[in-house]
């Protein structure tokens, strides 16, 4: 049993992950944006690529500082793709998804490892994060709750995209972005949006899917991205099977598609 300990960070890490991101992921599909999220990723991960060269080992409260600054500009981005051309935004930004995705592929081009740190923007690293860096995602984990609990839709609105970027930058660096959006949006997707269950619920199988995720890499030696990323769509599905079949069961009414 004391062999699996080590797994207890990277499942702190995944359920600081499920409590941020699937409320973010909530929000992003109620907008209708669906493609924000994913370029915001991508050029969170192209600000870490080209600080990897430009400036090593600087970061902000745990944040990678280049990763943060590229974030905040594909947000500054997208706002004005959803001020000025609303009727064209998913267009406009797939357009900045895949303008990120090529830089980051021209940053590392020339790196005898490049391929290595690309793929490591995608795929992520969860198995091996640190207790230190938790200490982070714990502090965006209560801002996210507390942005939750906030009454005024104003300063919610307000607060959305700035607080949106910061979490997933911290959580590309940490997790690659596959992860990250499987953690954004299959469960709230499956579990919020099409089967009307709560956040709660949703959260507490994106988990699950985690944590099926890294125990399936760490004991088939299998890379945890990707491992995830199914693990996690799987027991959403599940999921819902469950809950409508017990629900059914009891009698009870079956959440309708919102």
């Amino acid at each position: 049993m004391a062999d699996w300990f080590w797994l207890l960070t990277p499942l702190g890490a995944s359920l600081l992950m499920a409590l941020s991101l699937v409320p973010l992921g909530h929000r992003v599909l109620a907008r209708g944006v669906v493609f924000a999220d994913l370029a915001i990723a991508q050029w969170a991960a192209l600000g870490s690529l080209a600080g990897l060269s430009l400036m090593p080992d600087q970061t902000i409260a745990g944040l990678p500082v280049s990763g943060l600054l590229f974030a905040l500009l594909a947000v500054a981005l997208v706002s004005l793709i959803l001020k000025l051309v609303p009727d064209y935004r998913e267009a406009m930004i797939g357009t900045l998804y895949v303008l990120g995705a090529s830089l980051a592929t021209l940053v590392v081009s020339n790196d005898p490892h490049g391929a290595q740190q690309l793929a490591r923007t995608l795929n992520g690293d969860l198995l091996w994060v640190t207790g230190l860096s938790l200490i982070p995602l714990v502090v965006v984990t209560l801002a996210v709750m507390l942005w939750q609990i906030t009454d005024s839709d104003r300063i919610r609105s307000a607060l959305f995209l700035p607080l949106f970027a910061v979490t997933v930058t911290l959580t590309v660096d940490m997790a690659g972005i596959y992860v990250v959006f499987a953690t954004l949006i299959a469960a709230p997707l499956a579990l919020c949006h099409l089967r009307g269950y709560g956040l709660p619920v949703a959260s507490g199988f994106c988990f699950a899917g985690h944590g099926l995720g890294l125990w399936l890499s760490s004991s088939h030696d299998i890379p945890a991205g990707p491992a995830v990323v199914v693990s996690v769509i799987v027991c959403c599905l599940a999921g819902i099977l469950v809950l409508t079949k017990s629900a059914v069961a009891r009698g009870d009414s079956i959440p309708e598609t919102r």
